[in-house]
């Protein structure tokens, strides 16, 4: 591919996804280091929109930037590097699914903790809902003899990768029926859908999917509300309840899903949120989140509900991924991947 502003042919990879803004009405043809660049000396996309260096998804831009074309520092430059840092300047990349992240100075002796303890920092997660995948192995605090693991334990590597899951919720073992809850705002014209679905896999094996056709699993462990819509306050309203102690053993992931029916992306719909609940009391959130990041993408992995060390578990996923309710292949195939990385 070529870049629109430097004029040279670059990698796919090299180039951004979605466009720097929603208001930018132009193909993302422009490179990363490019748009870099320019909101750094501008504070706009090269189209003339105002873009700020705070801005989410610029920083998610900067991030992917970063994890391509590594920064070595002077050492003068460097911050919280431990001691005995390998070489000076050698970096690691934290990322999460919805392409936030940040890079940590490595080195081969820092504890698992200690790296968490920095990311914390960076990017505002407890160290104690974070899940660290390398190679598609969990890093842990600790190792089986009980001590504290280190980065050289799972050979984690100058200028590797490390994926972050964040966890929203860890569920209690005397909850039985939750209840994953979804609202939207219509489009400015007219009326449409925004789809929430539940896919349900073992292991990395796709077993079903309910939705709003296919509304109920064996035993009614998931069962799907169908179409809630307002059309007084315009918005729309999907829930989603799961019984999980009627599960079979061999399920060990539920996916949830939300994409748009119609429309282009998810742009279109004001403000989608979901909520998480104790089916017993529905006046209580447990954990909630949103989608800002998502909207010029037409389907999003909102998040995944899995059983880890025999308990099930609520991870943020923020996944962006192509597919609807009319065609879940493109779905699937980013669920794959997630599945395949470990996470």
């Amino acid at each position: 591919m070529k870049c629109y502003i430097c004029r040279k042919d670059k990698l796919s990879k090299e180039f951004p996804r979605v466009t720097l803004t929603n208001s930018c009405d132009h193909a993302p043809l422009h490179c990363l280091r490019c748009l870099i660049e320019c909101v750094e000396t501008k504070e706009s996309c090269p189209c003339g929109q105002s873009v700020q260096k705070s801005d989410r998804r610029f920083k998610q831009f900067k991030t992917a930037f970063n994890c391509l074309f590594p920064v070595y520092l002077p050492s003068n430059q460097v911050s919280d590097v431990p001691a005995a840092s390998t070489k000076t300047g050698d970096r690691i990349a934290i990322v999460q699914l919805d392409g936030e992240g940040t890079t940590i100075p490595f080195q081969a002796t820092m504890t698992v903790l200690e790296l968490k303890q920095q990311i914390e920092k960076s990017l505002k997660h407890k160290a104690s809902k974070q899940r660290l995948i390398h190679n598609e192995k969990e890093l842990k605090v600790r190792l089986q003899d009980g001590s504290l693991a280190r980065l050289s334990d799972y050979n984690v590597q100058p200028h590797n990768t490390i994926h972050l899951m964040v966890l929203l919720y860890a569920i209690p073992d005397h909850f039985n029926e939750v209840v994953f809850d979804l609202f939207w705002g219509y489009p400015s014209s007219g009326c449409d859908y925004l789809d929430a679905s539940c896919l349900v896999y073992s292991g990395g094996n796709f077993c079903s999917v309910i939705d709003y056709r296919n509304r109920a699993s064996p035993n009614n462990a998931i069962w799907h509300s169908g179409d809630v819509l307002n059309d007084f306050t315009k918005t729309g309203h999907h829930t989603i309840n799961v019984k999980l102690k009627n599960l079979p053993s061999n399920i060990s992931h539920l996916f949830f899903t939300l994409s748009a029916w119609n429309s282009p992306n998810i742009s279109k719909y004001p403000s989608p949120s979901l909520n998480f609940f104790e089916a017993s009391n529905k006046s209580k959130s447990l954990c909630n989140t949103t989608f800002v990041h998502a909207g010029l993408s037409q389907a999003v992995i909102m998040c995944s509900v899995s059983r880890v060390d025999g308990a099930w578990q609520i991870f943020e996923s923020g996944k962006l991924s192509r597919g609807n309710a009319k065609n879940y292949e493109p779905i699937k195939a980013t669920i794959n991947k997630i599945i395949e990385s470990g996470m």
